[in-house]
């Protein structure tokens, strides 16, 4: 039998458990927050990578998304299929495909980006503006890394 102290510790204690059950209350607001769009928070990613403007295959989306290959195809029919995104072959390379948003698809992620900043103020109510600042910081300096 362990006498050390940390073995009976609060699993709420533990970083991972933060950050992961974070994350989940994050995401869950804001999956609510967009659901009237049509879209979930996996979804708002990837527009928010589409609607800097430039053109960028699904390779390059997937990376900057760190998701694989496999799912990001999936996540692209299913906006594809809603209007939100279209696919083209990329003229300098016909194995590729670039993305873009459809006129729609700048709509959605208009109205997306409003109702993502809203759950994520509700998210971070319990903490001073400063507070939560110096959270993204944070987070952004361990990603860095």
């Amino acid at each position: 039998m362990s006498t050390d102290d940390s073995a009976a510790a609060d699993p709420r204690d533990l970083l991972g458990y933060l950050l992961k059950h974070a994350n989940l209350q994050l995401t869950a607001l804001t999956d609510a927050a967009l659901e009237h769009l049509g879209i979930d928070s996996k979804d708002f990613g990837t527009l928010r990578v589409l609607a800097r403007g430039e053109p960028a295959s699904q390779l390059q989306v997937a990376q900057k998304l760190s998701v694989d290959r496999t799912t990001m195809v999936t996540v692209l029919d299913e906006l594809e299929r809603k209007g939100i995104v279209v696919r083209r072959p990329d003229p300098a390379d016909r194995r590729r495909n670039i993305v873009e948003l459809t006129d729609q698809g700048q709509r959605t992620f208009d109205a997306a980006q409003a109702a993502y900043r809203d759950a994520e103020r509700a998210f971070l109510a319990p903490v001073s503006p400063s507070a939560a600042d110096q959270l993204r910081r944070t987070l952004r300096d361990l990603l860095e890394h």
